[in-house]
């Protein structure tokens, strides 16, 4: 099993990376903020536009440890890796299915599925523990209709079909995500889902999570030999790290929709830590990130029992268990994919 180590998140933007022995060393002009031993780290998020020194993205490749490169706004630009893990033999049958539309929908149906299933798990956790608080007949019915979706999600025949399912389930579920919202309503609502750009507080907060978990699944993916460029249910796209996007739909109502609402209904998050921009675009602050990534880091330490191995491990360690799992199918290890159903 993979040991969860550190993420190191730099976020001051005029910082500089450096090497000095077996140290990261985070430069800003001449002022060292800070110096962190290589060998703690796991992976390294920098939202600075200076970037890092060619002798420390040699030494991050050389002991694998991932070096991804945001802007100060969030926007994904570049990473550096090591070698490739895995072994051709395996990326050669994912670019087989993914060339099938026929078993490329056998992987995507069980990612939708997931999907779909932690949606309605986290409805239905809010009618347990705030059935008071919230519409309990409007979360009823879409309850109901996300169990409908799961049915046809079992019987769909293609990927056409698959998609019309999983697009009207989200819209579903959408549609009653303020009701999940039970704290700061007047900064935090959710009218439908808005981006490139955010409009709204949540639409933003639910976007930057969406981004970080992205990330987190395509590092994943490349860590066990696939190609998180060729997917299943996105297909290819110059850019686009599809087999990472199919990773996350299962993903998304437990590790970044149930997260970000906590966030605020906490009162982790508040107003104060977005910023609305000229063109109307609404962005983490410099102090936003930093909260969110005290908890993210938090949430990620946290241990739960896997559904389908039965083992403890920690939420951080979940899109690494199924990026596992996917590989052992491709494979042929496994029957078919399992994918993350919390309970």
């Amino acid at each position: 099993m993979k040991k969860l180590l550190n993420t190191l998140y730099v976020m001051t933007e005029d910082c500089y990376l450096t090497l000095e022995g077996e140290n990261v060393v985070v430069l800003q002009e001449e002022k060292t903020l800070g110096r962190f031993p290589l060998h703690n780290l796991e992976h390294i998020v920098c939202f600075t536009y200076k970037g890092a020194s060619p002798a420390l993205m040699g030494a991050c490749a050389e002991r694998n440890v991932w070096l991804s490169f945001f802007s100060p706004r969030g926007k994904f630009l570049a990473r550096s890796i090591g070698k490739e893990y895995g072994n051709v033999l395996l990326r050669k049958e994912q670019y087989r299915i993914s060339d099938n539309e026929e078993r490329s929908h056998c992987y995507a149906r069980n990612m939708i599925i997931g999907k779909i299933y932690n949606g309605r798990w986290s409805v239905e956790r809010t009618l347990r523990d705030h059935k008071m608080r919230v519409n309990e007949d409007e979360l009823r019915l879409v309850s109901v209709a996300l169990q409908k979706a799961l049915e046809d999600c079992k019987n769909s025949n293609d990927l056409r079909q698959l998609r019309g399912i999983e697009g009207k389930a989200a819209e579903q579920y959408f549609s009653i995500l303020d009701e999940l919202i039970l704290n700061q309503k007047e900064d935090f609502f959710f009218e439908n889902r808005n981006r490139r750009p955010p409009q709204d507080n949540m639409n933003a907060l639910l976007s930057f999570s969406y981004t970080i978990l992205a990330g987190e699944c395509a590092n994943a993916l490349t860590s066990v030999g696939l190609d998180s460029y060729v997917g299943f249910m996105h297909r290819d796209r110059p850019g686009r790290r599809s087999l990472a996007l199919d990773l996350m739909e299962e993903l998304r109502p437990v590790l970044a929709d149930r997260f970000a609402l906590t966030l605020v209904n906490m009162k982790t998050i508040k107003a104060g830590h977005f910023d609305k921009q000229q063109d109307g675009t609404i962005l983490l602050t410099d102090e936003g990130r930093k909260v969110f990534f005290a908890a993210w880091q938090s949430r990620k330490k946290e241990t739960i029992t896997h559904p389908f191995l039965g083992e403890k491990i920690e939420w951080g360690l979940v899109p690494h268990v199924q990026a596992l799992l996917l590989a052992r199918t491709i494979r042929g290890d496994l029957e078919e994919y399992p994918p993350f159903l919390w309970k």
